[in-house]
């Protein structure tokens, strides 16, 4: 679909008077004029539909970042209607600067598409503070009042448990929905579950409510909790449900499979939508596909959708613990009344009415999760999430979650012709990319417009443009299915695969898909970009992040690693290191494992019986969850933000068994292509980021002194770089990610104005490096016998020093600052031209690391003279001591350990030569 098809563009004010008004200041310096805090900021917004439907009052949420010093109060945001009127609109701060100006609000507001002018947010300046258009706090009601139906969320009793209840304004009588699990066991009956649901409003605005909500205790360590949005003048609300596992999982030998201990398995999940009692006769709507007319008829209705409807709807990439392919046909089947009928891919809108009262239910991306299936059994509408219908039960792993979002409607609405036609296709809002990268809520964003380097943006590109985009790939492997959707085809790890089906293999979010996507969304406000974003940061949050809490505290919330590589996912799906990586021997015939880093380091510790895989620090990536939360207000990328910034601090913690022999750290935070090098490498780098990114959205300043923490432990000013080995890139290739770490430190530093001597500490660790890289570094592909496998992705690595002489050069002076810049512009033109070189450009992992690195090239260009402030404090290298590699407690106490049994040993023996002494004498 190109761009601008069935996309309702709406703008009234040009995007130059912003640029007028911001003026082309340094990002990290822009200042709004006095006199434009009286006129007001004028951004117009942009609504999109994939179905291009228009829409009468749909309910829209939008995240849009300001800048810095520009907006201070929620109070000073208005919205305008394309007429020039002024409307109804709810605001909430995501995200403030550190001199307490917004720098992400969000905003909900009702839309109508098909005008020719369109809606602006503008900032005007008031007295008043907490207008009708903010968002309030929790609410102590249990029934809010929407206009057009009275909602009540969850606190039902055990006699009638409820998720959510609804009935029209003027309607007596509710419709309840209700949850049903059945639980498969083994040898035994299925067990039935139908809990009852705590909630609480904790969002009060004019235009939506919000309630969390939580089940009582399951059984088989479940847990199921979500959110309710409930809007003005509709009787519809969206469902955020989410079915937790969060037991541990097993994982003998370090291999996460199906099947292994610790797994839920669920025979169906239904959220039932009931009809009020009546005696009249139950009509059934429904459309199956977008694009299709509504049609009705008297009688049940049954649609099961059980594969995903591709050519590769049988793909091995859905086999289940038992290694067997449970899917039974192609698409969908659905029977109304006597008829039977099928197809590929369904997107239902279906709806009961009986005596003027009608219930109904759609679900976004329903074929995309699939198996699904939604039915009319009499008096109500039962939308199966794990359907009953599958060939076999659903299996939910240890620290497993899945969410399914969808609406229900309480009574007929009209935001579209068909009712709740708008909910199986929801409009995106966004801004100009102007806007994005002028707020400089991202440092070094500016439009893909703007951007003259076409070598660069065409590698971008190849994600959403031409022969082997991100969404053929899906169709290669069928990434489809509930556990699926939303990630990568990892195409690269089968370059060395033969044989009649695909290897099948998963991304899991490496080098941050998700922030990638999202940054490239900012830049052009193309809506293929957000089509990989928002499942890919779905699919990150649930199925790539271990949820328990009853593990090691090295897994425990942590992030799991692609599929292990050039190895099928096979039984370990996400999980990385399935029972049958052992058989992955083969493709290494004859060679050494030592020399192929964390590759090697792993199959070894694999084929000796050690203790395998699982999340770790050198795989762990929030950043672009953070974006994917201001851009939405999901608050279920945030948690999950954090809780990957916490999982670096619990798994570096001292293990207390240890403590009588050691108090240091484990070290696991900073342990990079084995145990005992602690230099700067991938895990310290993704956890010093990690942190940053947990510090920014909590304020809990604990977690920003561990970044500095380790920073200091794995770098310092005058490290002796010749002995950490960085140009051997199978071993050391990683240290780039340190810096590069360092530098978004340095800048989240400056931002919140502390130049102390941590940030000093920093700048000169970088500097450091920069000026050895300046006269060390070439292009890993000029040594390519060096290497075990010289691919396309190594070109593609290369744009990380881009990066890092960029940071360095922002710190640096004079000539210096010169030649980093210089450095930093001849990698960038090597890295396309390299890349162009290789029939495998397109593969999933080059075109990743194109669409998160060198975006920011273009900034520079325009901004060659930008420089960070000097440090407060002034100090030289010499003043921060000495520099040793970290020894993690684990082999401290080992060391301790031993010289204990040694002096014990010592002692006997000289009491054995006491006793003969005395005996002799």
């Amino acid at each position: 679909m190109k761009k601008n098809e069935s996309q309702f563009a709406i703008r009234a004010v040009g995007i130059s008077e912003i640029v007028k008004v911001l003026g082309n200041d340094s990002l990290d310096e822009i200042h709004v004029p006095e006199t434009h805090k009286r006129s007001g900021l004028v951004i117009p917004i942009h609504l999109f539909a994939r179905d291009g439907v228009t829409r009468r009052g749909e309910p829209v949420t939008c995240g849009l970042p300001w800048p810095r010093g520009a907006v201070r109060s929620i109070s000073e945001f208005e919205l305008f209607e394309p007429n020039g009127t002024s409307a109804t609109l709810q605001s909430r701060v995501l995200d403030r600067w550190s001199d307490g100006s917004i720098r992400w609000c969000l905003f909900d507001f009702l839309a109508t598409t098909g005008t020719e002018d369109g809606y602006e947010i503008r900032t005007v300046t008031k007295s008043s503070i907490g207008d009708p258009g903010t968002s309030s706090p929790a609410s102590s009601a249990m029934e809010i009042d929407t206009g057009k139906a009275a909602i009540r969320a969850g606190n039902g009793t055990a006699a009638k448990p409820s998720l959510v209840s609804g009935r029209p304004a003027d309607a007596r009588n509710p419709s309840d929905v209700t949850v049903k699990i059945v639980l498969a066991r083994d040898g035994k009956p299925d067990e039935i579950l139908t809990p009852n649901f705590t909630a609480e409003w904790i969002e009060h605005g004019p235009i939506r409510w919000r309630a969390n909500f939580q089940s009582d205790p399951l059984p088989d360590g479940l847990m199921a909790f979500g959110f309710i949005d409930a809007f003005s003048e509709s009787p519809v609300v969206r469902v955020h449900f989410t079915l937790r596992n969060s037991n541990a999982a097993g994982h003998p030998g370090g291999n996460w499979d199906l099947g292994n201990a610790g797994s839920a398995y669920i025979r169906c999940l239904e959220i039932s939508i009931s009809l009020p009692p009546s005696d009249g006769t139950t009509q059934v709507g429904y459309s199956t596909e977008s694009g299709m007319t509504l049609e009705y008829f008297d009688g049940p209705l049954e649609l099961y959708q059980d594969s995903s409807g591709g050519e590769n709807w049988n793909s091995r990439n859905h086999i289940n613990r038992h290694r067997k392919i449970p899917l039974r046909f192609r698409g969908y089947s659905m029977s109304v009344g006597d008829q039977v009928r099928n197809g590929l891919r369904a997107t239902p809108v279906v709806f009961a009415e009986r005596d003027g009262r009608m219930v109904g239910v759609t679900m976004d991306r329903f074929w995309e999760n699939f198996p699904k299936a939604v039915e009319v059994r009499e008096d109500r509408v039962v939308l199966s999430l794990f359907p009953k219908q599958s060939s076999d039960v659903h299996e939910l792993q240890g620290g497993e979650q899945k969410t399914h979002v969808f609406h229900v409607a309480f009574d007929r609405d009209d935001v579209t012709d068909l009712p709740l036609g708008w909910g199986r296709s929801p409009l995106l809002a966004h801004a100009d990319p102007e806007w994005y990268s002028k707020s400089g809520a991202i440092p070094g964003l500016t439009p893909k417009s703007t951007d003259p380097n076409v070598d660069y943006l065409a590698l971008v590109d190849q994600a959403i443009e031409g022969s082997d985009t991100f969404f053929l790939k899906r169709e290669k492997i069928d990434e489809y299915g509930w556990r699926h959707f939303g990630d990568v085809y990892a195409d690269h790890e089968a370059s060395y695969h033969k044989g009649p089906d695909p290897l099948v293999s998963h991304y899991n979010n490496q080098f941050d898909v998700v922030f990638g996507c999202g940054v490239q969304f900012l830049r052009s406000a193309d809506p293929r970009w957000w089509d990989l974003l928002i499942p890919a940061a779905d699919h990150t949050s649930d199925i790539d992040v271990y949820h328990s809490d009853r593990d090691k505290a090295a897994y425990n919330r942590g992030l799991f690693w692609p599929t292990f590589h050039y190895n099928d996912a096979d039984t370990g799906t996400h999980r990385t290191y399935p029972k049958s990586l052992r058989s992955a021997k083969s493709l290494f015939p004859g060679r050494d494992l030592e020399s192929m880093g964390e590759t090697g380091a792993t199959l070894n510790q694999l084929y000796a019986g050690g203790a395998g895989g699982g999340p770790s620090a050198s795989h762990n990536y929030n950043l672009g969850l953070m974006l994917a939360h201001f851009l939405t207000g999901n608050p279920t990328y945030r948690e999950t933000a954090i809780d990957l910034a916490r999982f670096v601090v619990a798994m570096d913690a001292p293990r207390a068994i240890l403590r009588p022999l050691s108090g240091e750290y484990t070290g696991l935070a900073t342990a990079s292509g084995g145990d005992d090098y602690h230099g700067p490498g991938r895990a310290s780098g993704n956890s010093i980021h990690a942190l940053v990114v947990g510090h920014r959205l909590t304020g809990d300043r604990s977690l920003l002194e561990k970044a500095e923490q380790l920073i200091r432990r794995s770098s310092h000013p005058e490290q002796e770089l010749e002995s950490l080995d960085l140009l051997n890139a199978e071993l050391r290739w990683f240290y780039t990610m340190h810096l590069q770490a360092i530098g978004q430190y340095l800048d989240h530093k400056e931002e919140l104005g502390e130049r102390d001597r941590m940030y000093e500490y920093a700048r000169l660790t970088l500097l450091h490096y920069a000026r050895w890289m300046a006269k060390h570094e070439r292009p890993i592909l000029d040594t390519p016998e060096r290497l075990q496998y010289p691919t396309e992705s190594w070109a593609a690595q290369d744009m990380r020093k881009v990066e890092v002489f960029q940071f360095a050069a922002k710190h640096a002076r004079g000539d210096e600052r010169t030649q980093f810049l210089t450095k930093a512009q001849w990698f960038f033109d090597y890295v396309p031209r390299k890349l162009n070189e290789f029939e495998t450009k397109s593969l999933c992992r080059p075109v990743v690391l194109m669409l998160n690195f060198g975006w920011s090239r273009n900034w520079w260009r325009m901004n060659p003279d930008a420089s960070a402030p000097e440090p407060q404090v002034s100090k030289s290298a010499d003043d921060f001591g000495e520099w040793r590699m970290f020894v993690p407690q684990k082999v401290i106490a080992i060391r301790r350990a031993k010289r204990i049994v040694a002096l014990g040993a010592v002692a006997g023996v000289l009491l054995v030569l006491a006793f003969i002494w005395n005996y002799l004498t």
